[in-house]
């Protein structure tokens, strides 16, 4: 019984030894306040010289949120090359004579996000796709426009996302087609406290939509609405609440079937072109085969490139884009096969990085962009895909899409004023539970730290948690 005793006791002191020898700004960071009942995990390591600076339970895995966006841009570039740019066919299934194409023209989408997006790439682009039908000789269409979704598979909704996100502008249905970033405008008149608000239109016009309306008036300052509703189906369920009196309100949602959208607009814009088109607008969600079961050829007219996958990276990490990194992650899985399923997805990263012996086996990947909360990663998990990435070819794309502390995306607010601002770049995360950031810091004496902290269930507010986080950071960097 002594000697278990003296085991303890000595274990006790080894422990009170451990966290004596802490550095400062650790013990402090840990023992506040909002982090102190937290689940952390936190590394930050000096990778010119190869050594730990601050650690807490760095293997420990929990969810990330938007941090998880690191993993999906570094392998697509990794993969693709900053240079890549995403194609969009247009193809028929019939016969051009005398001006006349007899059958439908087919848009086939393969992934990319920034058909009509405000955020990258040319919104006149249907303008282009008419003249060039014209230049074709094309004056008559006897079909119809059909977007072709059939790239990916049917599994437009992630099924590790909660109701609560589905059917908002940041949890849209992800297509092989995605147009005008998924997202429309639902315009609202506010009114009187306690009254529904009333739905006045959408913006882009969608006339099969329809609402479920328990939209309150209320004293808010902001926008409390959220909007449900799942891909393909037009009924879309409004709840929460919007200020009073504030006449005109925009809420955003998304847009039940971008391909189907997609397909009425190019029909619009050929017709103001002088092409006849005889048929509706319509879609396809499956592969086209004949009654051999093969897969029905067409005849393609024009090839569209997207903008670099630089640019797009750089939206999806600088601004946190939902849409574009779902969009990259299904794109993954068409690697494996087609239609890129989201397993396929999991299975493209994994692989990847296990060839490159890069250890993210802990790692739990349901989505692209972290919104699941099954996602699951660590510290330690970052900071290798972060010292990997600062020495891979594409070093240069990756962090030029990290947002800069004080400056840039969404770091403009973080470290501001302080002697990390400008000298921090990194990918945030936020959901009402979760705050976490991930990437380099530039040392005073000129060395390179990588660093990731991931607090979940703080006590008090994210954004309590940040300041923590802020305050931590500084004082690490100045005693270092």
């Amino acid at each position: 019984m002594l000697k278990k005793l003296t085991y303890i006791f000595v274990c006790s002191i080894s422990v009170l030894s451990a966290c004596a020898e802490q550095e400062p700004a650790l013990e402090l960071f840990l023992n506040s306040d909002i982090t102190r009942n937290s689940n952390i995990t936190l590394l930050v390591k000096n990778i010119t010289t190869d050594k730990v600076i601050a650690s807490y339970r760095p293997n420990v895995v929990v969810p990330p949120a938007s941090t998880m966006k690191l993993l999906t841009t570094a392998t697509a570039l990794e993969l693709y090359g900053g240079n890549y740019r995403f194609e969009t066919y247009l193809e028929s299934d019939g016969e051009l004579k005398d001006g006349e194409l007899k059958g439908n023209l087919y848009v086939r989408g393969t992934g990319d996000p920034t058909l009509g997006s405000q955020k990258v790439g040319n919104q006149m682009f249907l303008y282009k796709w008419a003249q060039q039908m014209v230049r074709l000789g094309i004056k008559k269409i006897s079909g119809s426009v059909v977007a072709d979704m059939s790239f990916f598979d049917g599994e437009a909704t992630n099924p590790g996302w909660i109701w609560e996100d589905i059917g908002n502008y940041y949890a849209p249905g992800i297509f092989s087609i995605a147009y005008m970033d998924n997202t429309m405008n639902i315009q609202l008149r506010s009114a009187q406290i306690g009254s529904v608000a009333e739905v006045v239109k959408t913006i882009p016009d969608i006339p099969e939509v329809s609402f479920e309306n328990h939209i309150r008036c209320t004293e808010i300052q902001y926008d409390g609405a959220y909007v449900h509703g799942m891909p393909y189906n037009n009924t879309r369920y409004l709840v929460g609440s919007v200020p009073s009196n504030r006449g005109i309100f925009g809420v955003k949602g998304d847009i039940p079937n971008p391909g189907l959208l997609l397909a009425r607009h190019f029909t619009q814009a050929l017709r103001q072109a002088g092409i006849e088109v005889t048929g509706d607008a319509g879609f396809i969600a499956e592969p086209q085969v004949n009654v051999n079961g093969q897969t029905v050829e067409r005849d393609v007219l024009y090839t569209h490139l997207s903008e670099p996958l630089r640019e797009i990276v750089k939206e999806t990490n600088m601004n946190s884009n939902n849409l574009y990194a779902e969009q990259l992650f299904r794109f993954l899985g068409s690697r494996q096969n087609t239609p890129a399923t989201i397993n396929n997805s999991v299975q493209v990263i994994q692989h990847f990085w296990k060839q490159r012996k890069v250890d993210i086996s802990t790692c739990i990947i349901q989505d692209g962009c972290g919104l699941s909360p099954i996602d699951g990663m660590s510290a330690e998990i970052y900071v290798r895909l972060l010292t990997y990435m600062l020495r891979s070819a594409n070093a240069e794309d990756f962090i030029a899409s990290l947002p800069v502390a004080g400056e840039s995306g969404t770091l403009t607010g973080f470290c501001l004023k302080t002697p990390l601002q400008h000298n921090l770049k990194a990918k945030s995360g936020t959901t009402s539970k979760v705050k976490s950031y991930a990437g380099y810091i530039n040392a005073q004496n000129g060395d390179t730290w990588a660093f990731a902290i991931i607090i979940n269930n703080p006590n008090g507010k994210v954004k309590q948690a940040q300041a923590e986080i802020q305050r931590f950071l500084n004082r690490l960097y100045k005693e270092n």
